[in-house]
């Protein structure tokens, strides 16, 4: 068994969906590995990670439409308002999705269906800079 490690440091422009299948690609096709399992985690408290469709982006809207309904900003229910009125909304939003993602890989590539991507997903409504670990074990 081999391993490879990679942090990415991927740039936001505010809440919504960032891709960011062809730098994860490049990643693995680099790392010389054709077989294994690829964990992909997210070191923030207000962002989280999506395997989503790649092709259609109202997907996304929608998807950004409906976590606003979900989860609003300025809720008077969050007491924890330290970096603004999107602060808490934004850590639950995190806590409903996930920070960690785990894809197969085979032929040297990440086993994705066709539609799908990999996607950072900002709950912050500014932009910031995020850092993405990437870990590859296999052969």
């Amino acid at each position: 068994m081999r391993q490879a490690s990679h942090t990415l440091d991927l740039a936001s422009r505010g809440r919504g969906l960032t891709d960011f299948t062809a730098a994860v690609e490049g990643f693995v096709s680099g790392a010389g590995i054709r077989t294994g399992l690829l964990t992909i985690f997210c070191r923030h408290t207000s962002a989280s990670l999506l395997i989503q469709e790649n092709a259609d982006p109202d997907v996304r809207s929608d998807l950004e439409r409906f976590f606003a309904r979900l989860v609003r900003d300025g809720d008077p229910l969050f007491e924890h308002t330290t970096e603004g009125m999107d602060d808490m909304p934004a850590h639950v939003r995190t806590a409903l999705t996930q920070t960690q993602l785990s894809i197969p890989v085979a032929g040297g590539r990440p086993v994705l269906g066709t539609w799908q991507g990999i996607y950072l997903w900002e709950h912050r409504t500014r932009g910031h800079r995020r850092e993405v670990a990437l870990h590859l074990i296999g052969e």
